[in-house]
């Protein structure tokens, strides 16, 4: 085997040859993880780059690049091995390589893999680290830098290669400002590698400004890779594409991004026409639950006000301008996956939604508990617990005990929250019952057409979303999000036991 020849013989058996091609070397000495054809391509173009940059003074060729792959498509172990060829061609005339990454941990994973690929037949024993973020084989050396906001990374300079992992995650006035300029004074070859995301990115820009380039010379810049190339030489690959597609639909945001490799907008409507499109039911309002169904409730908290209650349910709810927030309770009744070990997921249909403004946590207190135990005998509660709604979850959950699921709002929960309920809408999982006309219907499509959003730039494509209009405020759309905590639970039916269906 390639992975057992001792380093003499590769040497003495034409070395030189096999560096010539950033392909033939990936054969000869990681034949377990050799570059697969939509890696190949990428990598040739830019070692390409880099070897004639270095070496030619009149150099007029591509001199930047993007790579764009479907997730998980082998994105990471492509750029460990081309850096570690880069490493073995300029180990005897030096230079020097800087990556970047969004984070201190994408850092040191970065770091960690070219580590694991010069630990072949060749190298072993060869390389050499130092200051904890530089990784060196004979003169030529990688640099792993953080490129967070708070970062210290000034000071360094790329002279072969400078990459940017996760372009779309690397702040663009951070890029300008501090990594742009390691390339300056030697004009080195500079790579973004990421997954497509919002206009707004650094990824996208660039992504932008290198397809204008290709449209004047012709020259391939940019290579993006979707899910189904990938597919292609992975069968596996797309029938866990596939599973995944099926579980949050098409349109998902993160299954256009990750997989189709679409760009979003990054901003404006959260629930467009299409979307709202796929909540609407056939299926009738309801007012009480069903012998053998399962039913959960969510229940978003308002504020406990000082007023009388102002706002009942159904068809006597009020216009209020400006209308105050609610506490606003969704009842769905949960169709749970098909037979046992199956992944798909479980469906939600709304069968009744509830308003209450002003209404004093005592008299609040009563009737969730008495929707929970008499009305609906729901299988789960899950409700707002943030500031005040502490309170009440805690009230909840010592009256129906192993029912409730907490759930606190922060800028992460509420991205998360947000994310979950369009997978489950975009895969067809969320049904309104059939419009009946009652005031509280028409509040809740109204709401949800006006909740706008933004993508923020960063790690973790945080997503803010709610309803700027503060006549509509957000609670009835709020409390229908609560379903997406329902999907981690488990569904099947029990047994009554007592009250509560218990």
């Amino acid at each position: 085997m390639p992975d057992q020849f001792p380093r003499e013989k590769i040497l003495k058996d034409g070395f030189r040859l096999v560096l010539r091609d950033v392909a033939d070397f990936s054969k000869l000495l990681w034949p377990k993880t050799v570059l697969r054809p939509y890696q190949v391509a990428p990598a040739r173009a830019i070692a390409e780059a880099v070897r004639r940059n270095s070496l030619e003074k009149d150099y007029r060729g591509p001199n930047q690049f993007a790579i764009v792959f479907s997730r998980q498509a082998g994105k990471d172990e492509m750029t460990a091995q081309l850096l570690a060829y880069l490493l073995n061609l300029f180990q005897l005339r030096g230079g020097q390589i800087v990556m970047a990454a969004p984070t201190s941990r994408q850092v040191v994973i970065s770091k960690s893999r070219l580590l694991e690929r010069l630990n072949n037949s060749l190298n072993r024993g060869a390389a050499h680290t130092g200051e904890g973020y530089i990784v060196g084989l004979g003169r030529a050396e990688a640099r792993f830098l953080s490129a967070a906001p708070s970062s210290n990374a000034r000071g360094e300079t790329a002279s072969l290669l400078l990459v940017a992992n996760e372009t779309q995650d690397i702040l663009p006035e951070r890029w300008d400002a501090v990594f742009d300029p390691m390339a300056a004074s030697t004009n080195a070859t500079t790579l973004f590698l990421g997954t497509v995301w919002t206009a707004s990115t650094l990824l996208a820009r660039q992504m932008r400004h290198l397809r204008d380039l290709e449209s004047r010379d012709g020259q391939k810049r940019l290579f993006l890779v979707d899910w189904q190339e990938v597919a292609r030489y992975v069968p596996n690959y797309g029938k866990r594409v596939k599973t995944r597609i099926a579980q949050f639909g098409e349109s998902h945001p993160f299954i256009q991004t990750e997989y189709f490799l679409k760009e979003l907008d990054g901003s404006g409507g959260l629930f467009g026409p299409e979307r709202r499109a796929l909540m609407r039911g056939s299926h009738p309002r309801r007012e009480a639950g069903e012998p053998g169904k399962l039913y959960a409730l969510l229940v978003d908290v308002a504020g406990e006000g000082e007023a009388l209650e102002l706002a009942v349910t159904g068809a006597e709810l009020r216009a209020l301008s400006p209308r105050k927030d609610s506490t606003a309770v969704t009842v769905v009744e949960i169709e749970p996956p098909p037979g046992k070990g199956v992944t798909v997921q479980p469906s939600y249909r709304v069968v009744q939604r509830y308003v209450w403004t002003g209404l004093k946590h005592p008299a609040l207190y009563g009737r969730l508990v008495g929707l929970a135990r008499e009305t609906w005998r729901a299988r789960w509660v899950v409700v707002d617990a943030t500031g005040i709604g502490a309170a009440v979850a805690s009230f909840l959950e010592k009256a129906l005990p192993r029912k409730v699921i907490p759930f606190v709002f922060s800028s992460f929960s509420k991205s998360e929250l947000g994310w979950n309920f369009c997978g489950i809408i975009d895969s067809g999982r969320f049904k309104d019952y059939a419009d009946d006309g009652a005031a509280d219907t028409a509040w809740w499509w109204k709401q949800l057409a006006a909740v706008e959003y933004e993508v923020r730039p960063g790690p973790g494509q945080l997503l803010r979303w709610s309803v700027p209009d503060p006549t509509l405020h957000d609670d009835l759309v709020m409390s229908a999000a609560l379903v997406a905590a329902l999907d981690e639970q488990d569904w099947r039916p029990r047994k009554a036991v007592g009250s509560g269906g218990e």
